[in-house]
């Protein structure tokens, strides 16, 4: 009887979002500087509506400041974690 083998390969990727959107600041649920971009860009990054990412806001998953005109900017760290905690839900 002929023996065999499974192979799994599991591999992982990582986005990192750069350029004219994003910008440093500091995140104080964070404690560090990190990458912020306009709430309206992350819809862009995620595929969510904005429905969706509100929802996360609300839940407090996602980190977020204030930005000089009143805008919502997030730190790219916890949108990050909350897409990959959704990921392996």
């Amino acid at each position: 009887m002929a023996k065999r083998t499974r192979i799994t390969v599991e591999t992982d990727s990582l986005l990192i979002v750069r350029g004219l959107t994003s910008r440093r600041a500091w995140c104080d649920r964070c404690e560090a500087e990190v990458e912020i971009v306009a709430m309206k860009e992350t819809g862009v990054m995620t595929n969510l509506d904005q429905a969706a990412i509100e929802e996360w806001l609300d839940s407090e998953d996602l980190h977020h400041l204030q930005s000089t005109d009143g805008s919502a900017l997030i730190c790219l760290n916890s949108l990050l974690a909350r897409v990959q905690k959704t990921q392996t839900s």
